[in-house]
């Protein structure tokens, strides 16, 4: 995907009842030209609503209940003018999940106990 600068932001508003939520800014009055992915497929039943502020609308994306499975699902935001990604959103579930998540917490820690066992040495050492 080409990295275009896009005249247009994204940003999150919520998740909620299974519909992703996010305001497009900088489309003017017309509709902004977007798409929304998952896995190169696009997504159906997307939707734009002009808000009350201008060049702002409200992008709704419904999530399908047979594209949530274990791991990590990821959904792109493109500007179909630019053919830039202008945004992502990402939903993880299942126990798969959470075992990797319990292994990177271990790694995390182990690296931060040697980082600590290190500045103390450190410390003692440039102390003397």
């Amino acid at each position: 995907m080409a990295e275009i600068d896009s005249p247009l932001t994204v940003s999150k508003a919520r998740l909620r009842n299974g519909i992703w939520e996010g305001m497009i800014n900088g489309a003017g009055s017309d509709a902004p030209n977007v798409s929304v992915t998952h896995l190169d497929q696009p997504m159906e039943d997307v939707s734009l609503t002009r808000t009350e502020e201008d060049g702002q609308w409200r992008l709704s994306v419904p999530v399908p209940s047979d594209l949530l499975s274990d791991g990590v699902q990821t959904f792109l935001i493109l500007d179909q003018d630019t053919g830039s990604r202008l945004a992502s959103f990402a939903i993880a579930a299942g126990s798969p999940l959470s075992e990797d998540l319990r292994a990177e917490v271990d790694l995390l820690r182990a690296e931060l106990d040697m980082l600590k066992r290190a500045f103390r040495r450190h410390c003692v050492e440039t102390a003397t």
